[in-house]
């Protein structure tokens, strides 16, 4: 695909930036050389840590979200297949129905709990070693 400048723009505009200097009395910046020390580590943007965070924290969400949801959806399809099960009596006068509606509270502060401990388990050592390890490769840097 080829751009097509409007007919009111009658020329086209230089395809690269000229050759010459276009400022001439702006003074050039040579830039300073840098002086690289072989690296120990590779750098933290390309760490295997990093992927092992994102695979536990990604393990985290799943285990939640399908505690929660999964018996939010177990419901909804017990209540659009199974209406006789659902107004069904447990005990006098109280439909399965409603008991299983009153766990949906339960069950989310039980997804909750797992959420803090699927993060404390498996989340947090990782970011906190993540961390160490960022601090110390500042300190080797040093203030350039």
């Amino acid at each position: 695909m080829s751009y097509d400048p409007p007919p009111s723009y009658p020329h086209r505009p230089p395809e690269s930036s000229p050759s010459y200097d276009t400022y001439p009395w702006v003074p050039q910046q040579q830039p300073e050389p840098v002086e690289r020390r072989p690296q120990h580590r590779p750098a933290l943007g390309n760490h295997s840590d990093l992927r092992v965070l994102r695979s536990a924290y990604r393990w985290q969400r799943r285990v939640a979200t399908l505690t929660a949801l999964g018996y939010f959806i177990l419901f909804l399809v017990l209540s659009a297949y199974a209406p006789s099960f659902m107004t069904s009596t447990v005990t006098d006068g109280l439909p399965t129905g409603l008991l299983l509606a009153l766990i949906q509270v339960p069950v989310t502060w039980l997804a909750i709990a797992l959420y803090e401990q699927t993060a404390r388990r498996r989340v947090d050592p990782i970011a906190d070693r993540i961390r160490r390890q960022a601090a110390l490769d500042a300190k080797r840097e040093g203030p350039r």
